[in-house]
């Protein structure tokens, strides 16, 4: 069972079309400050990322945000934050989330979090990392996703173990209890076809 004192949240820096993805956001918030978690961030004070940070700040804990110098100007990094890491590029932020947080969770977003959720889904199936990682799959927003990985294992390009990588759930109140009990990567997922 993992321990989580830090979570990672990748999400749009919209809110999207759906009132359900902004009230998933803000109802996260609140569980993070219910777990008494440390929120890390992509910094920014707009979209469905702004409304976790300001559901966490405002109920008293302490956020993380981190942003490269060059998007400050476009996602309004957020002055109101515990603490804002300013850095050079997408890479170094992405570095920065990862060494601060134990787990992740990815909402519903854009090319960006796509980005971001490969990235650690990959990290893990290449055992560079083992800390969870949580789909919230607000009202089928990852659905295509979910098909695109079993795509993915019915065509031969990945073992069937890398579904263990993530946990995907459709509620709130699910993602900690799948963020503590996520299995550890197998080997496997990256050795069966070597």
């Amino acid at each position: 069972m993992s321990i989580i004192k830090s979570v990672c949240v990748f999400c749009g820096s919209r809110k999207g079309v759906d009132p359900a993805f902004d009230a998933a956001a803000r109802d996260f918030g609140e569980i993070i400050i219910d777990e008494g978690c440390d929120f890390v961030y992509g910094g920014g004070s707009i979209g469905l990322m702004g409304a976790i940070a300001e559901t966490v700040l405002a109920g008293g804990g302490k956020v993380t945000g981190v942003i490269p110098d060059f998007l400050t100007k476009y996602e309004v990094g957020n002055p109101g934050v515990t603490e804002l890491i300013v850095v050079e590029s997408m890479h170094d932020r992405k570095r920065i989330m990862f060494e601060r947080s134990d787990g992740f969770v990815i909402l519903p977003g854009g090319i960006g979090s796509l980005d971001e959720m490969f990235e650690i889904i990959s990290w893990k199936q290449l055992q560079q990392h083992s800390k969870p990682v949580v789909v919230l799959n607000v009202n089928g927003y990852w659905d295509p996703f979910v098909a695109l990985i079993d795509a993915v294992i019915k065509d031969g390009f990945g073992h069937h173990k890398v579904k263990e990588l993530f946990t995907v759930v459709d509620r709130v109140d699910e993602v900690f209890p799948a963020l503590r009990s996520a299995p550890e990567p197998d080997k496997i997922v990256l050795t069966s076809h070597l």
